[in-house]
């Protein structure tokens, strides 16, 4: 007579432990996506303070530059750039061939703006040096600028207030 064949053991997974598995991976990328949107807009917020940071320092070189005597301005004014344009080169008195003094490669864009038609320049909000800061208005000048999307950052502070 034959031995009957050993029965092995059923090998795989149960539908109950497949079930938990599956419940258990729902719940970990419920908690990773918040993470991930929070990540990106501490990224986004952090290139708005380097872009405000580098567009503010080169205002103020303009300006500096300005009291030197090295750019051309009117007895009447400010001192500051009329157009965000004008930090991406202007005329140098003080050089004799008549180059630019370049205050900025580029202006940077506003990187909370989605709108992607609209010129780097065009994404800032500028305030002039006559205006007030709790009011921003243009004016004859860039004396400052501020991001124009609507909402808050992640400190609670509007991002028109930065």
């Amino acid at each position: 007579m034959t031995d009957p064949i050993p029965m092995q053991p059923c090998q795989g997974f149960t539908l109950i432990e497949l079930l938990v598995t599956i419940v258990l991976v729902g719940i970990l990328a419920s908690t990773a996506i918040p993470m991930t949107e929070l990540v990106v807009q501490r990224a986004r917020e952090q290139e708005l303070r380097e872009a405000l940071r580098t567009i503010r320092a080169a205002i103020d070189a303009y300006k500096q530059a300005g009291d030197e005597g090295r750019i051309r301005r009117g007895v009447d004014e400010s001192g500051y750039p009329s157009s965000l344009d004008e930090l991406v080169g202007a005329p140098d008195l003080r050089n004799p061939k008549g180059g630019l003094i370049r205050f900025l490669r580029r202006t940077p864009r506003d990187p909370l703006n989605q709108d992607s038609s609209l010129p780097a320049n065009k994404t800032w909000g500028m305030r002039s040096y006559e205006s007030s800061n709790l009011n921003p208005q243009m004016g004859r000048d860039v004396f400052d600028v501020y991001s124009l999307v609507p909402g808050k950052g992640l400190n609670g502070v509007r991002y028109k207030e930065w």
